[in-house]
This record gives C-alpha cells, sequence and structure tokens, in this order.
C-alpha cells in the first residue's frame, strides 16, 4: 500500500460505476410513453436479463443502501407482487416478439420475504411471457436469517441455480452496531439447504469498513466463510451516506475506520482468498479459476451492471418492481421508488417509469472506456474513440483529473493505452472518474474512493 495515495484519494467520493451516466443524473424527460416507445423497438435477435426489485425486509440493517423498508404485514407484500405481475405483463406486451433471456436476478431487500406460492406465480408468469432456456441464470438474493423450508422448495421448484448470500461479518460486535446478528450456523445451514436442492453457484457478501470492525476480525469472517467454500466472495466498502439514508444515521460515526485502515482491511481479506486460491477479478469480487467470471476476465468479456461485476452479455436488461433500473438500446429507465406510488402507477394501466436517460453518442463511448477501466483496470483509449469516430486527445489532454493520477503514479497513458498501476489498483474508481463528463458536486451520494 502506497499510504500517500491513500491520503491523497482515499477520501474522494465517487461512483461505483455500475452504470454510466450514474443514476444521479437521470431525468425525468424519460417517463412512461418513452419507454413503451423503446420497447416496441426491441430487435428479435436480441437476448435480455430480467430483474425484479424486491424492497422488503423484515429488520432494517443499519448499513443498507438499498431502495427496501420493513414489512411486518405479509399483505403489504403480497399487494406489491400484484403489481409485479401486472407490471410483467404490460412489459411483455409491449414487445413485439417473445425476448429470449440469459440472466434473471431477484434482488432486494429480501427477495425470498415472499410467500413461497407468489414466488412461484412470478416465476411462471416470466416463463410464460420470456423464451427462459434452460442454461439461463436464475439468481436470488438471500437473507438466510429468514430462509424456510417451503422457500426452500420453491426456489427448486423454480430452478434457481445461483444464491447470493448476505454474510456482512461474523464479528458479534460489528452485527450488533449494524443490526445484523446472524450466527454461523444459520448462514451454513442455508448454504447446505441451498447446495441440497442443486444451487452450485453460490456468492458470499462481505462488507469491509463497517463500525468497529479490524483487519483481525475482518480475517475472522474470511475465514470462517471459506469453510462453507462458497464460488465466489464479492467484499464492498460500507458506503456511509446518513444525508441519503437516515436509517444509517444509527450507526456511530466515531466506531467507523477511516481510509488507509479500509484499505488494510480489504488488503487482509483479498490476500486470505487469492491464497486460498480464488481469483481476484475487477474491484472486490473473488471467484474460483474455472468459474465463468475467472474464464470472462481472462478472455476481456467481463462486464459490469447493477449488480457488480457480471458475466452477462445481454443487450437489453427489463427491471421489474418499485425503483428498478432498466436499460435498452436507446437508454436507462427507472420506475417510481415508493411502493404505493409504483403500484397506482400500474393500476392506472401505466409503465411504473418516472426517470431515465437518453444515450448520446459521446455517452456511449465514455461508458465502454469506464467498463473496461472497471473490468480490466485500463483501456485502449484509442481504439474505442475510433470505433465512435472521436479524437482520443479530447478525452486524454483536457483532463487535469487524470494528469495528477499518472503524475502520482496511480495511472500509465503510452501512447493511448491507460493503464491503472498494480499497487493503485484500489483507485480504479478514481481513474475511471476521469471520464465521467456528468461527474460533479453530488459526491455525498457517493461512497469514499478507498
Amino acid at each position: 500500500m502506497r499510504p500517500d495515495l491513500v491520503e491523497c484519494y482515499g477520501e474522494e467520493r465517487l461512483p461505483r460505476y455500475t452504470s454510466y451516466p450514474t443514476t444521479p443524473h437521470f431525468s425525468k424527460s424519460v417517463g412512461p410513453s418513452t419507454y413503451a416507445a423503446w420497447l416496441t423497438t426491441v430487435p428479435s435477435h436480441s437476448t435480455a436479463s430480467l430483474y425484479l426489485h424486491v424492497p422488503f425486509c423484515r429488520a432494517m440493517c443499519w448499513y443498507c443502501g438499498c431502495h427496501t423498508s420493513v414489512a411486518k404485514q405479509d399483505d403489504i407484500i403480497e399487494s406489491y407482487t400484484s403489481a409485479m405481475r401486472e407490471e410483467i405483463d404490460l412489459i411483455s406486451r409491449q414487445l413485439c416478439h417473445r425476448l429470449r433471456v440469459r440472466h434473471v436476478h431477484f434482488g432486494g431487500g429480501t427477495p425470498t420475504i415472499l410467500k413461497s406460492a407468489a414466488f412461484i406465480q412470478l416465476v411462471t408468469l416470466l416463463r410464460r411471457s420470456f423464451d427462459i432456456g434452460r442454461e439461463a441464470e436464475i439468481a436470488v438474493e438471500i437473507d438466510p436469517r429468514t430462509l424456510d423450508k417451503a422457500m426452500i422448495a420453491a426456489l427448486k421448484l423454480a430452478g434457481v441455480n445461483r444464491a447470493s448470500i448476505g454474510v456482512q461479518s461474523f464479528d458479534p460486535v460489528v452485527q450488533r452496531a449494524i443490526n445484523r446478528v446472524q450466527s454461523f450456523a444459520q448462514t451454513a445451514a442455508a448454504t447446505a439447504a441451498l447446495r441440497n436442492i442443486g444451487v452450485r453457484g453460490i456468492n458470499f457478501d462481505l462488507i469491509y469498513g463497517l463500525p468497529h470492525q479490524t483487519v483481525a476480525s475482518c480475517l475472522d469472517t474470511v475465514l470462517r466463510s471459506a469453510e462453507m467454500q462458497p464460488e465466489r466472495f464479492s467484499i464492498f466498502g460500507y458506503a456511509h451516506v446518513p444525508g441519503f439514508k437516515s436509517h444509517q444515521r444509527r450507526i456511530e460515526e466515531a466506531a467507523l475506520p477511516k481510509g488507509a485502515e479500509r484499505y488494510r482491511q480489504f488488503e487482509a481479506m483479498a490476500a486470505a482468498l487469492c491464497d486460498m486460491g480464488y481469483r481476484r477479478i475487477g474491484l472486490d469480487h473473488f471467484c474460483r479459476p474455472e468459474d465463468t467470471m475467472s474464464v470472462a476476465q481472462s478472455r476481456g468479456t467481463l462486464r459490469r451492471n447493477f449488480q457488480g461485476y457480471t458475466t452477462d452479455t445481454s443487450d437489453v436488461l427489463l427491471g421489474f418492481g418499485a425503483s428498478a433500473i432498466g436499460r435498452l438500446g436507446q437508454g436507462y429507465v427507472q420506475n417510481e421508488v415508493g411502493t404505493r406510488a409504483y403500484a397506482q402507477a400500474l393500476a392506472s394501466g401505466s409503465l411504473a417509469t418516472v426517470r431515465g436517460h437518453t444515450l448520446t453518442n459521446d455517452d456511449r463511448m465514455r461508458g465502454e472506456i469506464i467498463e473496461r477501466i472497471m473490468c480490466d483496470f485500463g483501456a485502449d483509449i484509442g481504439h474505442i474513440c475510433e470505433r465512435y469516430r472521436q479524437m482520443p486527445d479530447r478525452l486524454l489532454a483536457s483532463s487535469a483529473r487524470l494528469k495528477d493520477l499518472i503524475a502520482s503514479g496511480v495511472a500509465t497513458l503510452r501512447g493511448s493505452n491507460l493503464r491503472v498501476v498494480g499497487d493503485a489498483r484500489f483507485l480504479v474508481r478514481s481513474v475511471a472518474a476521469t471520464f465521467d463528463h456528468h461527474l460533479d458536486a453530488s459526491g455525498a451520494l457517493h461512497s469514499r474512493a478507498v
């Protein structure tokens, strides 16, 4: 680690670049009629991914940055799933053909909060509305504390073949500080149950930078997690944005580790996983060498979307549910964030789209550059600009920020080939941000660079 780089750039607040432009720059210029028109133009040869957002949990984890709320009563959830079925039907009818689907992802919140019958209904409707082949990946995010036998049976019946299990930390002090008390036994039981129904792709989500976390407690969590042999790990830095997520105000800011300590925590976890045979993928993912994500990285085909790093190369992303985001050839669309407003829009027979962004040629070019930097720690700027009929000097020579990063030894530029230096890869978002034309003073919405 170079302490000078952590001190210089570590406290910057930057996007995670799961899209470009990032969501703070979406506008109301894109609405239901725009989305409906875009759907009618999806080519018949396109492939799609489906994302279904279930914004409910039984209790609020104070670190959470997702659009979710606590649901004590099941009738609220049942009304919401009814609205989701209406949206699936409405969107599928806008398409001119039955779209082929490669990936389905249930996110949240806690998708397994649904009643097992409701979950099966949703998957059945998806299969009737879209061409979901046997090779398709069907993934679900899971809170092992609330996973029951009925839902496990439903996951098997639905053909779920990938699961992402929230672990975060096994340190009881940290767990109490973030309001997520979860035992090793609960996590192990959920993992075993998923393997018993044939789920062979299991991902563990861990977090560093949480209150009272130390390098030792982070290492303990990694080592105990590895005992359950998940195929993949995602290790995210906690983003403390109490102005954006009010429940984060319950977290004691004085107990949060600073940039240098956060970096030591992450690197200790990363080194331990690499020593155990996992490959480091991009900024924050780790997987087995034979995993499809490892193969994609070695081939230069790794992608990045709202779920992070992915092997998904689909042309279209359709989002269902409150706050869900979709992408078509023309741009991004996002639904109403509030569950009530979302349901009311669909009850009126309208799509729930409330904002989005129409992509320009410049957006597409910059988005591709940023994605390659985030996935490959570098990009051939000249090659990408050539395909968009732009001169690379327009991007490279005009960026004072990029010049500073190169002068600091964070990146190198040979001709138009930009690379992030090996011992500075933790600042890959800082390098990607130099190509973000939309980046402004909205930094409070983003997480720290380290």
